[in-house]
């Protein structure tokens, strides 16, 4: 066997571990969503593993297609994901704050609080 085909197969092996990892953080993640008790905790189960189970994806596409083009086309996807999603999981939050859809018992520390006592006084 020449030193490419190892190679190949080296790289073929890790793609199928990236997928394999990434397919293992899709259900942690959905298990996160069906156990956690609020919408916050909810959201970090499904933001946490959205973000690097992207990543271990496009380096499974990489090293399957084994072109610099392919992975530069998938570069700006994930620069776009990287940056959006935080900021919805971030409004999102806030919305659940704001309707009461979260279990205060478990929140440690509410630093939003203060913020919304001091926007509501001053539509007084």
């Amino acid at each position: 066997m020449s030193d490419i085909a190892v190679v190949e197969q080296i790289m073929d092996v890790a793609a199928m571990v990236c997928v394999f990892l990434s397919a293992v953080l899709s259900v942690a993640a959905g298990i996160g969503l069906l156990r956690f008790p609020d919408a916050l905790s909810r959201l970090h189960a499904a933001t946490k593993p959205q973000i690097f189970g992207l990543l271990l994806v496009i380096a499974a596409i990489a090293l399957d297609q084994r072109s610099i083009a392919t992975l530069l086309a998938l570069v700006p996807v994930f620069v776009f994901q990287s940056l959006t999603a935080p900021v919805a999981a971030h409004m999102v939050g806030r919305a659940a704050y704001r309707t009461g859809q979260l279990d205060t018992e478990t929140l440690v520390v509410d630093e939003l609080g203060p913020a919304i006592e001091r926007a509501n006084e001053g539509r007084d």
